[in-house]
């Protein structure tokens, strides 16, 4: 696999004439799919916003944006209906005029079963146009955020989906392939010219993007090139083979930052890293107790909440570049307290105490499952957390294997202690509670592993929806999270920090989401 990657970007630098304008992007991992509803995942998200658009953007501050909405907001007349007006002229790479019937079909395919982003329109009861650059979104009650559930749900031309039998959604979990699994057609500033996936995708400029006098637009190609070893990645920038890579390793920062001609900027990321846990069967597949499960009982959780020292992980293995989490929200998001981030302590000896009260003070032994090309240092992670929790009695087998294979792990339930990371674009709790604490069903609960399904919680998730009293809002916001904590359903690691390394040459902020839009960018 190394030698496939070295050769890879070797390819790359004999075949690309690559000028002022081409911009080779470089990153641990690829794009899981193209299809703009399969996968709610960062990095199929980030190659997806240079070929497509949604209605309103995130700028790389993080602030709202039109894109083919120039203006949004309730209803005058109908407090459960959003307005959105579209923009006009706007043409599909194919030159398909755009229009609301392509919104239409977009977001009523995000709300299908395959979609991974239907927990976004989970409240959304109807989508209407009362002409062709309209669109009215209508929802079971006022909802206070619609809009800011759309900034990374993608619009398709329909008639392109039709002609391509991509009119459903990719079931990637189901290893399912399709034509816009590889092929796109958006109204986005890139169009695709070719897709390998896992070895090279190159994007072209769009000359009749609708926005051309609106933003700098001055990188005009885009080769992008997955580079799983973090050696050779930093190699490849190190030696001109690529100009930008977005995950610069912590051990490397240093001699990125001080080469000649290269720079490294950082920000905090919008995500927490953490694990899940499967609560909720009366017994485990992965695991050395016959007949019970042991993560059933909360002291468990507890103790190996107790059991993780993030100090020891943010000093050693992220070298300072993270922030300890005691709670899967970042400060970016509303519902996010200073309190119950640092809640969690490490104590050895009140974990084992709570070991031997739950009833296994000898142990037990289960699989971790961890992605090992998706976070920064993940499978590094994992590896402290093995020792750590062999201190209380658990012993840990540890199983890393790519994204790919590992977030369908948590889709099919088919894992019982498993590393997952999570922004949250909204800036909002409701994303968080939608995804990952609301019991699965045909609306929610798609990343949630753990089998927690408590209907009173449910109920309050659902209601957050349509509560337009912010305050009101905000206090069931926090009787969620206290559930949560009390719970320990996850347990909390930190909150990443983002270090992009690219040529000095290269002018952009580095963005919360972690998605370079390349529209943005300036080339000196």
């Amino acid at each position: 696999m190394k030698t496939a990657l070295i050769c890879s970007v070797a390819c790359l630098a004999l075949t690309s004439a690559a000028g002022a304008d081409t911009l080779r992007w470089a990153r641990a991992g690829d794009a899981l799919t193209l299809d703009p509803h399969a996968q709610n995942e960062g990095p199929t998200t980030a190659l997806n916003h240079q070929i497509m658009e949604p209605l309103l953007i995130r700028d790389m501050t993080g602030a709202f944006e039109p894109a083919l909405a120039t203006e949004w907001a309730p209803s005058p007349d109908d407090p459960n209906v959003w307005v959105f007006k579209l923009r006009e002229g706007v043409t599909f790479h194919d030159g398909a005029a755009f229009d609301s019937e392509d919104v239409i079909f977009s977001l009523e395919r995000a709300m299908t079963e395959d979609s991974d982003f239907k927990e976004l329109l989970a409240s959304v009861t109807e989508v209407r146009a009362p002409d062709a650059y309209t669109v009215e979104i209508v929802t079971d009650g006022p909802n206070p955020i619609m809009a800011n559930n759309l900034t990374n749900l993608f619009i398709m031309d329909k008639g392109w989906a039709e002609a391509n039998n991509a009119v459903k959604v990719q079931d990637y979990e189901g290893g399912e392939d399709t034509f816009a699994a590889k092929n796109s057609n958006g109204t986005g500033p890139y169009k695709l010219v070719s897709r390998e996936p896992d070895v090279k995708t190159v994007l072209t400029i769009n000359e009749d993007y609708w926005g051309k006098d609106d933003f700098p637009l001055e990188v005009t190609e885009i080769i992008y090139t997955p580079i799983q070893n973090a050696a050779t990645r930093v190699a490849a920038l190190l030696s001109g083979e690529v100009d930008f890579i977005q995950d610069v390793p912590v051990q490397d920062l240093q001699r990125v930052g001080s080469a000649d001609g290269l720079d490294v900027r950082t920000a905090p990321q919008n995500r927490v890293i953490f694990f899940g846990l499967n609560v909720g069967d009366a017994d485990l597949a992965n695991d050395s107790v016959e007949g019970a499960n042991p993560l059933a009982d909360v002291r468990v959780r507890q103790a190996m909440s107790k059991a993780i020292n993030r100090d020891a992980i943010q000093q050693v293995v992220m070298r300072g570049q993270s922030a300890p989490a005691g709670m899967i929200a970042p400060p970016f998001v509303n519902g996010w307290t200073e309190a119950m981030d640092g809640a969690s302590t490490t104590d050895i000896e009140a974990a084992k105490a709570l070991m031997a009260e739950a009833g296994y003070g000898d142990g037990f032994s289960i699989q971790l499952d961890c992605p090992n090309d998706r976070y920064i240092n993940d499978e590094a992670i994992c590896q402290a957390a093995v020792g750590m929790l062999g201190q209380i009695g658990i012993t840990v087998n540890l199983d890393a294997k790519p994204k790919a294979q590992h977030f369908p792990l948590i889709s099919n339930l088919d894992t019982d202690f498993y590393m997952l990371g999570w922004g949250v674009p909204t800036y909002d709790s409701e994303y968080i509670f939608n995804f990952l604490v609301h019991g699965r069903s045909d609306k929610y609960g798609s990343w949630n592993g753990t089998r927690f399904d408590d209907p009173a919680i449910n109920d309050k998730i659902v209601s957050l929806a349509s509560q337009t009293d912010l305050a009101a809002r905000d206090a069931t916001i926090a009787e969620i999270w206290q559930v949560v904590q009390d719970q320990q359903l996850y347990i909390p690691i930190h909150h990443q920090v983002l270090n992009w390394g690219m040529k000095s040459g290269v002018d952009t902020v580095v963005d919360p989401e972690d998605t370079a839009k390349f529209k943005y960018f300036k080339m000196n």
